[in-house]
């Protein structure tokens, strides 16, 4: 209920600046994510490219001209 009242008194300014610290603690978190994503992405794409590897016949390979073929491979 306090948090409550203390919203409905802060200012238009007071509101500007509390969105605004977070998104930047948003935007600190996505960054995080994608870095450690981006550390371990070799494990992650063997992973997601596991069952496809599997059923392709013995003399072939996978081939992507560009990064967003591999998500249109069915």
């Amino acid at each position: 209920m306090e948090n409550n009242n203390q919203l409905n008194t802060q200012s238009l300014t007071e509101h500007l600046a509390e969105l605004r610290s977070c998104l930047i603690y948003s935007l600190a978190a996505v960054a995080v994510g994608f870095a450690l994503a981006y550390g371990c992405i070799r494990p992650i794409a063997d992973w997601f490219f596991r069952p496809l590897i599997r059923v392709l016949p013995e003399e072939k390979n996978l081939i992507f001209i560009s990064y967003q073929e591999g998500f249109f491979f069915i």
